[in-house]
């Protein structure tokens, strides 16, 4: 796996034999989630689901941060408290992570819920000398004080493509990077007792107060967006080394590359966003986990309509070659989900045994999800080949659909959320009449007969198999 700390691959080695630790950056709830935001948490996702299938126990931790500026601000704006609009929002997040198969969370941890343990953490963090307070104001980390500050992001300061959540702006501040552990409240805003007067956490300290409670001071893998980088997994690796003085505090820090459209990142801020919600009144959710998971998750992807297009159909191109193994080796219906076979059986194909290794291997080396992809539709590229020869046993045909629905456990594309598109009975009838022309050898009727059923939103493929319908 790349570590963003290290800046190089390194072989993955939890701190607790098959026991694996993993948290990553929850939700914001003050609105409805855009694609941005699904494409960090499907590629989590599928991670923790992988490490699942190699016999690995994860304990996968999602926050939420439910107090924060922009809820506060928003609330204000639409005349709600802050706590149901965030509550709302929650909702919608939790509903929607799920339609796309997201159900890897092992927890979700609401940062309302944990103040006794922020409130310690900064008494703690007072205590040694790594934060002071400004009367009037709030508590404060002096990042002066932290020697390391920067060896995550290798920077001090914020650059335009940071997600800076809390301007943590202060003219008394003795810094001007440090950041609010602590925020007093103004009126009208949430607040919680504290030593220092009735306030709110800070963004930074929720997230290491929650994994401390969950995980002890340090654990195996810290996940996020590219833009959280700085300053939020900064300031978390500052708080927490400097409150428990044990490094390193994660072991392995892995990042998401943006979703962008035109080349800018999509945010709420720029509102050049798609929702998960209106992304679902039109596409299945497959389509969106394929969309992600072809591209490498460090890589950028440029969100458009064309990308789309082209993943529809290369998303149909693995549907048809399934529809014909399935018919090869006469299964009646979609494979079951759950109680997956695991691991290499017949192995009858010399061929499919080498794409299989190769698949591994790619998965193996940084999740690299587009070589996995690309190795797929070698397999799809095989498989038509010795179909259409008919060279494929029935055997041959049930070991691809075993491999396939081996790797559909973390995918989550190929079986899952599928259904069979059900043909009209006008259409039937048409490609039936078609049929009978073509027998007849009258060309001209049949062609006739295609372009109707064309117009009528569906093609007519003719294959060695016989004529297959699929809708446009």
């Amino acid at each position: 796996m790349y570590n963003t700390l290290s800046r190089k691959k390194e072989m993955f080695k939890p701190q607790r034999g098959r026991n694996v630790r993993l948290f990553v950056c929850g939700v914001t709830p003050y609105a409805f989630s855009h694609l941005g935001h699904a494409r960090t948490y499907v590629v989590f996702d599928a991670f923790t689901k992988y490490l699942k299938t190699k016999g690995y126990e994860v304990l996968y931790l999602q926050n939420v941060t439910d107090v924060e500026d922009k809820i506060i601000e928003r609330a204000k704006k639409i005349k709600v408290s802050p706590a149901s609009l965030a509550r709302r929002f929650e909702r919608e997040y939790l509903k929607y992570t799920k339609s796309l198969g997201i159900t890897s969370v092992t927890k979700y941890a609401r940062a309302t819920d944990h103040i006794p343990e922020i409130v310690s953490q900064i008494t703690r963090l007072l205590k040694r000398g790594y934060a002071y307070e400004i009367p009037n104001d709030g508590i404060y980390f002096d990042i002066s004080k932290f020697k390391e500050y920067g060896k995550l992001s290798g920077r001090t300061t914020e650059q335009a493509q940071d997600a800076v959540s809390r301007i943590d702006e202060s003219v008394s501040k003795r810094n001007k990077g440090d950041f609010a552990l602590w925020k007093l409240s103004k009126p009208g805003e949430p607040k919680w007792k504290s030593p220092w007067g009735w306030g709110r956490p800070g963004w930074h300290i929720e997230d290491t107060a929650i994994t401390e409670k969950f995980f002890g001071p340090q654990y195996d893998i810290h996940g996020g967006a590219q833009d959280l980088i700085f300053p939020h997994h900064e300031a978390e690796i500052t708080q927490m080394e400097s409150v428990s003085g044990k490094k390193p505090f994660v072991k392995y820090w892995l990042h998401t590359g943006f979703l962008t459209v035109k080349g800018e990142k999509m945010s709420k801020s720029l509102g050049n966003f798609v929702t998960i919600r209106d992304f679902l009144k039109e596409h299945p959710a497959r389509l969106l986990r394929f969309f992600v998971l072809k591209t490498h998750y460090r890589s950028p992807i440029d969100y458009s309509t064309e990308l789309l297009e082209q993943t529809e159909h290369e998303l149909q191109r693995i549907d048809e070659f399934v529809d014909r193994l399935r018919e090869k080796s006469q299964t009646s219906s979609l494979p079951p989900t759950g109680d997956l076979p695991q691991g290499d059986k017949s192995q009858t194909n010399p061929k499919l045994k080498k794409l299989k290794t190769a698949f591994g291997k790619a998965i193996e080396d940084d999740l690299n999800t587009p070589l996995a992809v690309s190795i797929l539709f070698d397999l799809v590229r095989e498989g038509n080949t010795l179909l259409d020869q008919g060279k494929m046993t029935k055997a041959e045909a049930k070991e691809i659909l075993d491999f396939l629905k081996q790797i559909d456990e973390y995918f989550g594309f190929i079986f899952w959320g599928r259904e069979k598109q059900a043909i009209p009975a006008e259409i039937k009838k048409l490609a039936d009449q078609r049929a009978q022309y073509r027998k007849q050898q009258n060309w001209a009727k049949a062609d006739e007969l295609r372009k109707q059923i064309e117009s009528l939103g569906w093609v007519l493929d003719d294959t060695p198999s016989g004529p297959k319908l699929k809708k446009k």
